[in-house]
This record gives C-alpha cells, structure tokens and sequence, in this order.
C-alpha cells in the first residue's frame, strides 16, 4: 500500500486533485470530512469544542455552526490553534482506522490522504509521498471571493492564517500546478499516475 498525503493551501483546489486520483482508481481519505464526522453532537470532541468555545458556537440542533466558529478562530491564531489541537487526535485516530481496513481488504491499495495542515503539522514522516497542490497567493485570494463570497479583507484573513503556499514547496515529492486549466491539471494526473502504481509496487515487493 502507498499511502500518499495531499495538501497545499486554501482554494489551491486539493479536492479537485483528490477526485482525479479517485477516478484512476485511488482511495481518497478527506482529513476535512473525518473532522465533521468526529465533530458531531456529543462526539469527544464536539464535547472539547463546546467546552471551550460555549454553547453560542451551536445551531439549535445542536451541529457546530461553522460559519460563527471560524469567525472566532480566524480572528484570533490561538483560538484557530486551539481547535486544532481539540479535534486532531480524533481526525488521526480516524485516519488509522481507514487506513488499516483499506490495507485488510487492498494490500496494493493506493491511498491519498487529503490533509490541508500536513506540513504545518510536521506529518510529512507519516505518509510515503507528500503531493503538494500550488497557486499562487494572489489566486487563492482570487478564488476564494468567487467561490465563497468573501471580501478581499475575508479571503486575506483566511489565508494569512495558513503557512505560506510557496514556503511548502521544499516538503513536496510531487508538486501539483493547478494554477492553469483543469484539462491541464487532469493530464499532470494522468502522467504521474503509473509512477504512483509502480512506487507502490516496488514498496510491497522491493527488488
């Protein structure tokens, strides 16, 4: 099994590359996903969060709200800090638990973990490869106004708030540039694709 981790910054579009890898037949595992799973009513760590943020950052039916809670952890490095440190160990307990039943059932199985805090969580020694997704700085802010409505002060907050892009570039195995048209992004896929196959076959059965 290859297990490849996949980050880059916000809007950089990971999803999108993450999805491709699954077409061509990869197991996606999405950190983002896993953190709604563990955050939900009455979970460990919806409990911490709770705790430690009040009851104001709950809808009525007792889900996070999202929006209100990343407007107090952006504003503030230690509160985003905090909530990192809450529900992690959740997320990566999670984490191993997908990864031991994909490698039960597909021991050649190869495995992209969507991780947007990889680097700045030093993990780069739990996965096999780190796949770096780029843009540049300003594109991200570009895309974050159009896709989410932010204003520019927003998008700029959001991503002040994530290590810079570009000083993630040294941790990359495999840079990603997604900065062009997804035709592409999808023929970058398509190439690096039986290199992917054949690292996790040397992996398993090493010369």
């Amino acid at each position: 099994m290859l297990n490849v981790g996949l980050t880059g910054g916000i809007a950089c579009g990971k999803s999108t590359v993450g999805r491709m890898l699954e077409e061509k037949g990869a197991f996606l595992i999405d950190f983002d996903r896993l953190a709604h799973e563990v955050e939900e009513p009455d979970q460990p760590a919806w409990r911490n969060i709770v705790d430690c943020f009040g009851p104001e950052v709950l809808r009525a039916d007792r889900t996070l709200d999202r929006a209100r809670l990343g407007a107090i952890v952006f504003a503030d490095r230690r509160k985003l800090d905090k909530l990192n440190e809450l529900v992690h160990p959740a997320v990566f307990d999670a984490w191993q638990s997908r990864m031991a039943a994909i490698r039960a059932n597909r021991p050649d199985a190869i495995v992209i973990a969507d991780i947007p805090l990889l680097v700045e969580l030093g993990m780069q020694g739990r996965v096999d490869l780190v796949m770096l997704v780029y843009i540049p700085r300003d594109e991200q802010i570009r895309r974050l106004i159009l896709r989410n409505g932010y204003s520019r002060e927003e998008a700029l907050q959001r991503v002040r708030s994530q290590m810079p892009i570009e000083d993630k570039i040294p941790f990359a195995d495999i840079l990603v540039d997604n900065s062009g048209t997804m035709e592409q992004t999808r023929t970058f896929i398509d190439d690096i694709w039986p290199r992917l196959l054949e690292k996790e076959r040397r992996k398993r059965k090493p010369a």
